[in-house]
């Protein structure tokens, strides 16, 4: 791999995160929403009194640097997300945007994490063994169980669960990421209800995950099936265990790993809508909930994040899958 095609990839790279980083500006402002307004009045119907909105409205847009013209916000926005400065969250303000990514995204990435490797690992596999000819008839009439979960989105299937097991057999928690009134804390006692509330939001993105990979893996295994090494090796009496994995999936995983590469980008933001249906304390259902109140740094701060992890991991993808696949190097 030449010095010159890995500077391409990252000049790709920065060209990606900036513009991304350019629409993350311009495109929440074009919502039309006073969310600085919006704040004030909503402090006024709570606080009870009377409220001089126009000197409050002033004295807040001059702390978050909204009096300003646009293009020297847009030149601010641009210095501070270089230093991984979001500002203050409008809609909490003092609290800033920093804090409120670092509380939630440690609930987004164990839940995402896990849920997402433990669907690749058995999504891959069981679509491998459903075009394997030496397979068992019982992984090939599963096609159309994984089609239906391929179909179905994760929030239904969420609702689904939280139907049986919440409402009617009431064995796991409606939603949440610990009992309410519980303090967080690194104890046995606190991991286990942690994953006991991450049990239903887990499997509904492993279920509707599953599907995905499954499907993907089959198409590309029937391809595989098709090379004349696959039939030369058989022909050669190779065992049929290392002809499943070392000729069979070794060369059909590898498109996967690129899903997967984009997959791990997203897990920083999550299944939004999966979140909001548990009420589950991550990115996502922050993210949600900013876009509600228009509160624009805190929607840049989490949009920016999922850019920034979904190009780093295509540039390592785009690095690594040369060493892992030497046809790829010419």
């Amino acid at each position: 791999m030449s010095p010159a095609y890995v500077l391409r990839l990252v000049a790709m790279f920065v060209l990606v995160v900036y513009t991304a980083a350019t629409l993350n500006f311009f495109l929440p402002r074009l919502i039309g929403k006073d969310p600085v307004a919006e704040r004030i009045a909503a402090m006024a119907e709570t606080g009870g009194g009377s409220v001089d909105i126009e000197s409050l409205s002033q004295a807040y847009r001059a702390r978050l640097g909204l009096d300003e013209p646009l293009w020297s916000q847009y030149l601010s926005y641009l210095g501070d997300i270089v230093r991984f400065d979001f500002g203050f969250s409008i809609a909490n303000y003092p609290v800033t945007v920093n804090e409120l990514i670092a509380q939630s995204l440690p609930w987004t990435i164990g839940l995402m994490l896990t849920a997402t490797l433990i669907a690749f690992l058995i999504g891959s596999l069981l679509g491998a063994l459903i075009v394997w000819p030496r397979a068992s008839r019982i992984f090939s009439n599963l096609t159309p169980m994984i089609m239906v979960l391929g179909a179905v989105p994760f929030y239904l299937i969420g609702l689904l669960l939280i139907d049986l097991f919440a409402f009617r057999l009431g064995w796991f928690p409606i939603g949440g990421g610990y009992p309410i009134g519980a303090r967080p804390a690194w104890s046995l006692d606190f991991a286990g209800d942690v994953l006991h509330h991450a049990a239903l939001p887990a499997l509904s993105i492993v279920l509707a995950a599953i599907g995905v990979w499954a499907l993907q893996m089959r198409g590309m295994m029937v391809t595989v099936l098709g090379e004349d090494y696959v039939t030369f090796a058989e022909a050669k009496g190779v065992r049929p265990k290392r002809l499943f994995f070392r000729y069979g999936m070794r060369n059909a995983i590898l498109p996967q790993l690129t899903t997967l590469a984009l997959t791990f980008g997203q897990v920083v933001t999550g299944a939004v809508l999966v979140e909001v249906v548990f009420s589950y304390p991550g990115l996502g259902t922050l993210l949600f909930q900013s876009i509600g109140y228009s509160d624009f740094f805190v929607i840049q701060g989490v949009v920016f994040i999922l850019v920034l992890t979904v190009a780093a991991s295509m540039l390592i993808m785009d690095i690594v899958m040369p060493l892992l696949d030497p046809r790829l190097r010419k």
